[in-house]
């Protein structure tokens, strides 16, 4: 998939958002500055999201609940954690009781997590499009709106 605009990266988002449900990873990887907090941005808005979306690049998890969203979720952004013992004292697994995840740098979640994950590659184009390459599990089925 190939977007010309972080506005249409929003929109990706926003689409998958309204999709989201309790238990679901999105996995998003790429290069910095590649447009992964603008599609987890528009992830947040489908979910009914209206306030501002900061980066969680320092914070690490950035946790949004309802009434703000229909559904629990946690922004998280791996790129700063350096072992895998970090990433299990943020206990992320808990989220996907009720709610979901969207994970920047999700290499570092491990292959158990990443199993059933959207994963979302997102390389820039020589004209500075976004292109995506999607991994859909079968969990997504029919939930998945693009073809």
């Amino acid at each position: 998939m190939r977007l010309s605009s972080a506005e249409a990266m929003e929109a990706f988002g926003l689409t998958l958002g309204e999709r989201l449900r309790a238990g679901d990873i999105v996995a998003l990887t790429g290069d910095l500055g590649a447009g992964k907090t603008t599609l987890a941005r528009g992830l947040l808005r489908g979910l009914g999201h209206a306030g501002e979306v900061p980066s969680p690049s320092f914070a690490i998890v950035q946790p949004y609940e309802p009434p703000a969203v229909r559904l629990p979720l946690a922004h998280v952004d791996l790129y700063r954690l350096e072992d895998d013992a970090e990433v299990a004292e943020l206990g992320l697994d808990e989220w996907l009781h009720d709610g979901a995840l969207v994970v920047e740098w999700p290499a570092r979640l491990g292959a158990a997590m990443l199993a059933h994950a959207l994963a979302v590659d997102i390389t820039v184009g020589d004209d500075g499009a976004r292109v995506l390459t999607v991994t859909v599990p079968d969990a997504w089925g029919k939930r998945w709106p693009f073809q």
